[in-house]
């Protein structure tokens, strides 16, 4: 369920844009998803059949993991699946409802924004610093902090003025074609 604008017509190009942001997004979520599923399979096998284990598998898959769920909160926004809580809102009369919906998503992009200047800042303190099994640097999984939130506020930007006016339909996929398949 993807919130999108409900106008019909040939995709923009700041839709067609976002359309490839969003797929980048989920290529890459699926990426890292699915190695890890082999890595851990493989750390199993190794570990239970040869009675070795592959040493740097449960610091890299902990690493994906930390990326897997800040990228994937860009999209769950994108695709309004994040826990929200309208209901004393839908109570307000229309121009007060706007007012609030104005507020929520400012206190939304206010918060982002610190979480991408926040994990930039720690990701740079904690570069030079190895982590403990494969010599990477420590700041590669905050890296996944100020990328996400970035994501999140670019999601958050594109469908400000539908989220705050309530005009907006759900989307149930992206179709390969481009084209948004509609609830």
């Amino acid at each position: 369920m993807a919130i999108s604008d409900s106008t019909a017509g040939p995709p923009s190009f700041a839709g067609r844009l976002e359309h490839g942001f969003v797929r980048l997004n989920q290529a890459l979520i699926v990426l890292l998803m699915a190695s890890m599923a082999v890595l851990v399979f493989a750390n199993v096998v190794m570990r239970y059949v040869f009675n070795q284990s592959i040493f740097w598998v449960e610091e890299f898959t902990q690493i994906q993991m930390i990326w897997v769920a800040y990228l994937g909160a860009g999209l769950a926004l994108r695709e309004g699946r994040h826990v929200a809580v309208d209901m004393l809102q839908d109570l307000l009369p229309a121009p007060l409802r706007r007012a609030v919906r104005w507020l929520i998503a400012l206190a939304m992009a206010l918060f982002l924004l610190t979480l991408v200047v926040l994990g930039v800042q720690i990701a740079a303190f904690t570069w030079n610093q190895e982590t403990p099994a494969m010599g990477l640097p420590a700041g590669l999984p905050y890296l996944g902090i100020p990328l996400g939130a970035a994501a999140m506020l670019l999601h958050l930007l594109i469908f400000w003025r539908q989220f705050i006016a309530r005009e907006f339909v759900q989307v149930e996929e992206i179709g390969d074609d481009g084209e948004e398949v509609h609830a």
